[in-house]
Protein backbone atom coordinates (compact mmCIF):
# COMPACT_ATOMS: atom_id res chain seq x y z
CA UNK A 1 0.00 0.00 0.00
CA UNK A 2 2.76 2.41 0.89
CA UNK A 3 4.56 1.67 -2.33
CA UNK A 4 1.41 2.46 -4.26
CA UNK A 5 1.02 5.88 -2.53
CA UNK A 6 4.60 6.67 -3.24
CA UNK A 7 4.14 5.92 -6.92
CA UNK A 8 0.99 8.12 -7.06
CA UNK A 9 2.82 11.04 -5.39
CA UNK A 10 5.66 10.67 -7.83
CA UNK A 11 3.19 10.68 -10.73
CA UNK A 12 1.54 13.81 -9.34
CA UNK A 13 4.89 15.47 -8.97
CA UNK A 14 5.70 14.60 -12.54
CA UNK A 15 2.45 16.15 -13.67
CA UNK A 16 2.95 19.36 -11.63
CA UNK A 17 6.57 19.93 -12.42
CA UNK A 18 6.10 21.19 -16.03
CA UNK A 19 3.58 23.81 -14.89
CA UNK A 20 5.77 24.91 -12.06
CA UNK A 21 8.65 25.13 -14.44
CA UNK A 22 6.63 27.34 -16.78
CA UNK A 23 5.51 29.58 -13.91
CA UNK A 24 9.07 29.96 -12.73
CA UNK A 25 10.15 30.93 -16.21
CA UNK A 26 7.37 33.50 -16.42
CA UNK A 27 8.36 34.95 -13.04
CA UNK A 28 11.92 35.27 -14.22
CA UNK A 29 10.82 37.03 -17.40
CA UNK A 30 8.51 39.38 -15.39
CA UNK A 31 11.39 40.71 -13.38
CA UNK A 32 12.78 42.67 -16.32
CA UNK A 33 9.66 44.94 -16.81
CA UNK A 34 9.52 45.57 -13.06
CA UNK A 35 13.12 46.77 -13.09
CA UNK A 36 12.38 48.94 -16.13
CA UNK A 37 9.39 50.54 -14.38
CA UNK A 38 11.47 51.17 -11.26
CA UNK A 39 14.22 52.76 -13.35
CA UNK A 40 11.65 54.86 -15.20
CA UNK A 41 10.18 56.13 -11.92
CA UNK A 42 13.66 56.93 -10.64
CA UNK A 43 14.43 58.85 -13.84
CA UNK A 44 11.17 60.82 -13.57
CA UNK A 45 11.87 61.70 -9.93
CA UNK A 46 15.37 62.84 -10.82
CA UNK A 47 14.07 64.93 -13.71
CA UNK A 48 11.44 66.58 -11.51
CA UNK A 49 14.02 67.35 -8.83
CA UNK A 50 16.41 68.86 -11.36
CA UNK A 51 13.57 70.90 -12.87
CA UNK A 52 12.58 72.13 -9.42
CA UNK A 53 16.12 73.21 -8.60
CA UNK A 54 16.42 75.02 -11.94
CA UNK A 55 13.01 76.61 -11.40
CA UNK A 56 14.01 77.94 -7.99
CA UNK A 57 17.24 79.23 -9.47
CA UNK A 58 15.27 81.08 -12.16
CA UNK A 59 12.99 82.58 -9.52
CA UNK A 60 16.09 83.96 -7.92
CA UNK A 61 17.32 85.34 -11.23
CA UNK A 62 14.06 87.00 -12.32
CA UNK A 63 14.19 89.71 -9.63
CA UNK A 64 17.81 90.40 -10.48
CA UNK A 65 17.02 90.72 -14.19
CA UNK A 66 14.03 92.98 -13.65
CA UNK A 67 15.47 95.07 -10.82
CA UNK A 68 16.85 97.50 -13.39
CA UNK A 69 13.31 98.79 -13.86
CA UNK A 70 12.64 101.70 -11.53
CA UNK A 71 9.43 102.19 -9.62
CA UNK A 72 7.47 105.28 -8.67
CA UNK A 73 7.34 105.13 -4.89
CA UNK A 74 4.68 106.75 -2.67
CA UNK A 75 5.13 110.37 -1.56
CA UNK A 76 7.81 110.94 1.05
CA UNK A 77 9.81 107.84 0.08
CA UNK A 78 13.48 107.69 1.03
CA UNK A 79 16.11 107.13 -1.63
CA UNK A 80 15.69 103.68 -3.17
CA UNK A 81 18.38 101.81 -1.22
CA UNK A 82 17.24 103.30 2.10
CA UNK A 83 13.60 102.73 1.19
CA UNK A 84 14.09 99.05 0.36
CA UNK A 85 16.13 98.42 3.49
CA UNK A 86 13.70 100.13 5.88
CA UNK A 87 10.27 99.20 4.46
CA UNK A 88 8.80 96.24 6.36
CA UNK A 89 6.11 95.58 3.71
CA UNK A 90 3.29 96.02 6.22
CA UNK A 91 0.88 97.46 3.66
CA UNK A 92 -0.40 100.25 5.91
CA UNK A 93 0.14 102.84 3.18
CA UNK A 94 -1.91 100.71 0.78
CA UNK A 95 -4.85 100.57 3.16
CA UNK A 96 -5.14 104.32 3.76
CA UNK A 97 -4.82 105.51 0.13
CA UNK A 98 -8.26 106.90 -0.86
CA UNK A 99 -7.78 106.22 -4.58
CA UNK A 100 -5.94 102.88 -4.18
CA UNK A 101 -2.93 104.27 -6.02
CA UNK A 102 -0.41 102.29 -3.96
CA UNK A 103 0.21 98.65 -4.88
CA UNK A 104 2.61 96.00 -3.57
CA UNK A 105 5.35 94.61 -5.77
CA UNK A 106 5.43 90.93 -6.75
CA UNK A 107 8.42 88.61 -7.12
CA UNK A 108 8.82 89.24 -10.86
CA UNK A 109 9.01 93.01 -10.48
CA UNK A 110 12.38 93.49 -8.78
CA UNK A 111 14.08 93.12 -5.44
CA UNK A 112 11.30 94.89 -3.55
CA UNK A 113 8.87 91.98 -3.18
CA UNK A 114 5.88 93.30 -1.22
CA UNK A 115 7.23 96.86 -1.31
CA UNK A 116 4.75 99.64 -2.21
CA UNK A 117 4.84 101.40 -5.57
CA UNK A 118 2.57 103.50 -7.81
CA UNK A 119 1.72 102.79 -11.44
CA UNK A 120 0.75 106.32 -12.43
CA UNK A 121 -0.75 105.35 -15.79
CA UNK A 122 -3.23 103.05 -14.06
CA UNK A 123 -3.88 105.11 -10.93
CA UNK A 124 -1.96 108.20 -9.93
CA UNK A 125 -1.71 109.83 -6.52
CA UNK A 126 -4.03 112.85 -6.62
CA UNK A 127 -3.62 113.73 -2.91
CA UNK A 128 -7.30 113.13 -2.21
CA UNK A 129 -6.26 112.50 1.40
CA UNK A 130 -5.12 116.15 1.79
CA UNK A 131 -2.58 115.15 4.45
CA UNK A 132 -0.52 112.52 2.59
CA UNK A 133 -1.88 109.76 4.81
CA UNK A 134 0.52 107.12 3.49
CA UNK A 135 3.30 108.99 5.29
CA UNK A 136 1.25 109.16 8.48
CA UNK A 137 0.56 105.42 8.28
CA UNK A 138 4.18 104.34 7.70
CA UNK A 139 5.57 102.90 10.96
CA UNK A 140 9.26 102.83 9.98
CA UNK A 141 10.01 106.21 8.39
CA UNK A 142 10.38 104.70 4.91
CA UNK A 143 7.85 107.37 3.97
CA UNK A 144 8.57 110.57 5.83
CA UNK A 145 7.72 114.25 5.83
CA UNK A 146 11.31 115.18 6.63
CA UNK A 147 14.40 113.01 6.22
CA UNK A 148 16.90 112.65 9.06
CA UNK A 149 20.06 114.65 8.52
CA UNK A 150 22.11 111.49 8.00
CA UNK A 151 19.94 110.29 5.10
CA UNK A 152 20.90 111.30 1.58
CA UNK A 153 18.97 113.97 -0.32
CA UNK A 154 20.00 114.27 -3.94
CA UNK A 155 20.22 117.67 -5.64
CA UNK A 156 17.01 118.59 -7.43
CA UNK A 157 14.76 116.42 -5.27
CA UNK A 158 13.88 119.13 -2.75
CA UNK A 159 10.91 121.30 -3.69
CA UNK A 160 11.60 125.02 -3.93
CA UNK A 161 8.59 125.76 -1.74
CA UNK A 162 5.76 123.80 -0.12
CA UNK A 163 3.36 122.61 -2.84
CA UNK A 164 -0.08 124.20 -2.86
CA UNK A 165 -2.88 121.67 -3.30
CA UNK A 166 -5.54 123.12 -5.59
CA UNK A 167 -8.33 121.45 -3.62
CA UNK A 168 -7.12 123.27 -0.47
CA UNK A 169 -6.38 126.59 -2.14
CA UNK A 170 -9.09 128.40 -0.17
CA UNK A 171 -8.26 126.71 3.14
CA UNK A 172 -6.29 128.48 5.87
CA UNK A 173 -3.39 126.09 5.21
CA UNK A 174 -3.39 125.16 1.51
CA UNK A 175 0.04 123.52 1.32
CA UNK A 176 1.00 119.86 1.47
CA UNK A 177 3.52 118.74 4.07
CA UNK A 178 5.83 117.43 1.38
CA UNK A 179 9.46 118.43 1.08
CA UNK A 180 10.68 116.29 -1.80
CA UNK A 181 9.36 115.23 -5.19
CA UNK A 182 9.01 111.55 -6.07
CA UNK A 183 9.72 112.20 -9.74
CA UNK A 184 9.16 114.81 -12.40
CA UNK A 185 6.82 114.92 -15.40
CA UNK A 186 8.17 115.12 -18.94
CA UNK A 187 6.54 115.57 -22.35
CA UNK A 188 7.98 112.36 -23.78
CA UNK A 189 6.00 112.27 -27.05
CA UNK A 190 5.30 115.85 -28.18
CA UNK A 191 4.33 114.62 -31.65
CA UNK A 192 1.41 112.70 -30.06
CA UNK A 193 0.27 115.50 -27.73
CA UNK A 194 -3.15 116.83 -28.78
CA UNK A 195 -2.29 120.30 -27.51
CA UNK A 196 0.86 120.43 -29.62
CA UNK A 197 -1.26 119.41 -32.60
CA UNK A 198 -3.75 122.16 -31.74
CA UNK A 199 -6.54 119.61 -31.21
CA UNK A 200 -9.32 119.48 -28.67
CA UNK A 201 -10.76 116.52 -26.84
CA UNK A 202 -14.28 115.26 -26.22
CA UNK A 203 -15.49 112.27 -24.20
CA UNK A 204 -14.00 109.91 -21.63
CA UNK A 205 -10.30 110.63 -21.20
CA UNK A 206 -9.26 106.98 -20.91
CA UNK A 207 -12.28 105.15 -22.29
CA UNK A 208 -15.24 103.31 -20.78
CA UNK A 209 -13.16 100.49 -19.26
CA UNK A 210 -10.71 102.66 -17.34
CA UNK A 211 -11.02 102.19 -13.58
CA UNK A 212 -8.84 105.09 -12.39
CA UNK A 213 -10.27 107.77 -10.11
CA UNK A 214 -9.70 111.45 -9.47
CA UNK A 215 -11.00 113.96 -6.98
CA UNK A 216 -13.11 116.47 -8.86
CA UNK A 217 -13.64 119.25 -6.34
CA UNK A 218 -16.61 120.63 -8.30
CA UNK A 219 -18.33 117.26 -7.85
CA UNK A 220 -17.29 116.15 -4.36
CA UNK A 221 -14.14 117.21 -2.56
CA UNK A 222 -14.03 114.11 -0.39
CA UNK A 223 -15.14 111.40 -2.77
CA UNK A 224 -12.96 110.59 -5.79
CA UNK A 225 -14.92 109.89 -8.98
CA UNK A 226 -14.08 107.40 -11.70
CA UNK A 227 -12.55 109.21 -14.66
CA UNK A 228 -14.90 107.41 -17.05
CA UNK A 229 -17.84 109.02 -15.24
CA UNK A 230 -16.50 112.52 -15.84
CA UNK A 231 -16.36 113.17 -19.62
CA UNK A 232 -14.61 116.24 -21.02
CA UNK A 233 -15.32 118.77 -23.71
CA UNK A 234 -12.27 120.86 -24.59
CA UNK A 235 -11.61 122.94 -27.69
CA UNK A 236 -7.90 122.53 -26.90
CA UNK A 237 -6.78 119.51 -24.89
CA UNK A 238 -5.30 120.74 -21.62
CA UNK A 239 -6.22 117.90 -19.26
CA UNK A 240 -2.67 117.53 -17.96
CA UNK A 241 -2.79 121.17 -16.83
CA UNK A 242 -6.32 121.43 -15.44
CA UNK A 243 -6.34 118.07 -13.64
CA UNK A 244 -2.91 118.46 -12.03
CA UNK A 245 -3.61 118.64 -8.27
CA UNK A 246 -0.62 120.92 -7.55
CA UNK A 247 -0.80 124.64 -8.26
CA UNK A 248 1.78 126.00 -10.71
CA UNK A 249 3.30 122.59 -11.41
CA UNK A 250 2.47 122.64 -15.12
CA UNK A 251 1.12 125.20 -17.57
CA UNK A 252 0.18 125.46 -21.21
CA UNK A 253 2.60 127.67 -23.11
CA UNK A 254 1.42 129.43 -26.26
CA UNK A 255 3.73 130.39 -29.09
CA UNK A 256 3.43 131.59 -32.66
CA UNK A 257 4.66 129.58 -35.62
CA UNK A 258 6.35 131.02 -38.71
CA UNK A 259 3.06 130.97 -40.60
CA UNK A 260 1.39 133.03 -37.90
CA UNK A 261 -0.61 130.14 -36.42
CA UNK A 262 -0.64 129.49 -32.68
CA UNK A 263 1.14 126.54 -31.13
CA UNK A 264 0.64 125.10 -27.65
CA UNK A 265 2.83 122.95 -25.47
CA UNK A 266 2.56 121.69 -21.86
CA UNK A 267 5.42 123.08 -19.81
CA UNK A 268 6.41 121.29 -16.60
CA UNK A 269 7.46 123.66 -13.80
CA UNK A 270 9.66 123.28 -10.75
CA UNK A 271 6.71 122.73 -8.42
CA UNK A 272 6.01 119.36 -10.09
CA UNK A 273 6.09 116.68 -7.39
CA UNK A 274 5.84 113.71 -9.77
CA UNK A 275 2.38 112.55 -8.65
CA UNK A 276 1.58 111.18 -12.12
CA UNK A 277 -1.92 112.62 -12.62
CA UNK A 278 -0.87 114.13 -15.95
CA UNK A 279 0.29 110.71 -17.15
CA UNK A 280 -2.90 109.02 -15.98
CA UNK A 281 -5.29 111.53 -17.54
CA UNK A 282 -3.50 111.89 -20.89
CA UNK A 283 -6.05 110.63 -23.47
CA UNK A 284 -3.54 109.39 -26.06
CA UNK A 285 -1.95 105.96 -25.88
CA UNK A 286 0.83 105.58 -24.99
CA UNK A 287 0.69 108.71 -22.87
CA UNK A 288 2.34 111.78 -24.37
CA UNK A 289 3.43 112.97 -20.93
CA UNK A 290 5.01 110.66 -18.37
CA UNK A 291 6.61 110.80 -14.94
CA UNK A 292 10.28 109.95 -14.67
CA UNK A 293 10.57 107.99 -11.43
CA UNK A 294 12.92 109.36 -8.78
CA UNK A 295 14.26 111.95 -11.20
CA UNK A 296 15.27 115.40 -9.86
CA UNK A 297 14.22 118.75 -11.24
CA UNK A 298 16.51 120.08 -13.94
CA UNK A 299 15.94 123.64 -15.11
Amino acid sequence: MNDQNTEEQAADAARVSPAAAVQGAVSKRARAPVRQQANRRKFIRSTVMIGGVLGLAMLGYIPVASARKSRLRPPGALEESDFLSSCIKCGQCVQVCPVAAIKLDDIDQGFGVGVPYIDARQQACDFSCDAVQCILACPTGSLTYRKPAAVETRPGMLLAQPPVLKAKENDPEPTLNLKERIGVARLARPEACLAVQGKGFSGQARGADFRGRLRYVAVDRWKPVRVREHPYQRDLCDLCVTECPIKEAIRMDESQAADGSKRYRPQVLEQCVGCGVCEMICPVAPAAIVVDHREPWRA
